[in-house]
């Protein structure tokens, strides 16, 4: 499995394309921004783009969704809490569309040897995921190096984040850590510094 980061957008958002080396499929995470970058590095590399998959409807996460998914033809894949109804003014960038694939909890895609299973992790937003793929986590705006997502836009929640947080340390082993902004990291180091993580265990214990 190779893991290709581009930082993309004024936020600089982590846009991932993930590639099967012996297929060449691959999947790509959260176009951010920057389609022709994305696009530039999938044909540079003979890629063949199998499904996009979106962390979370934040526009920093979608803004380039439209023209990735027209030069590619891949599946769209996103919870169907962060999609909002035509007209409704809102963080969300995604409207509703009958050809989104809407995942939840446990559903699994498959592309190539490469198996990734969604997992729910709301608190920066209600629909927010962290996508799971052998020894490796993508967890959006969830989990960061040293940090985890904001809680006051619209649909953000500390009390989920936090047990949302709980959840991802309490998995078994460790795994690399790859967020939606900002340098990778691991689980194993989130679980010893990331105050966020700390802070939810003590809040726990206390109850």
């Amino acid at each position: 499995m190779l893991i290709k980061t581009l930082p993309v957008g004024h936020l600089e958002t982590n846009c991932y394309i993930v590639t099967d080396e012996n297929t060449l499929e691959s999947v790509i995470i959260d176009p951010g921004a920057e389609s022709n970058t994305i696009l530039n590095y999938i044909e540079e590399n003979g890629l063949k783009p199998k499904a996009i998959f979106i962390t979370h409807g934040h526009f920093d996460h979608v803004t380039a969704l439209s023209g990735v998914r027209e030069a590619t033809g891949a599946p769209v894949y996103v919870s169907k809490k962060d999609v909002c109804p035509p007209g409704l003014r809102t963080m969300h960038r995604l409207i509703e569309d009958d050809s989104f694939n809407y995942w939840k909890e446990g559903d699994s895609v498959t592309v190539g040897s490469m198996t990734f299973t969604v997992m729910e992790t709301p608190g920066h937003s209600r629909g927010s995921v962290t996508i799971r793929c052998e020894d490796v986590l993508f967890t959006g705006d969830t989990l960061f190096r040293d940090s985890c997502g904001r809680t006051d836009l619209e649909g953000g929640d500390m009390g989920q984040i936090l047990e949302s947080l709980l959840r991802l340390a309490d998995l078994e082993g460790d795994f690399e850590v790859y967020p939606g902004h900002g340098d990778s990291s691991t689980l194993d180091r989130e679980r010893r510094f990331n105050y966020y993580i700390n802070y939810a265990r003590m809040q726990k214990e206390r109850k």
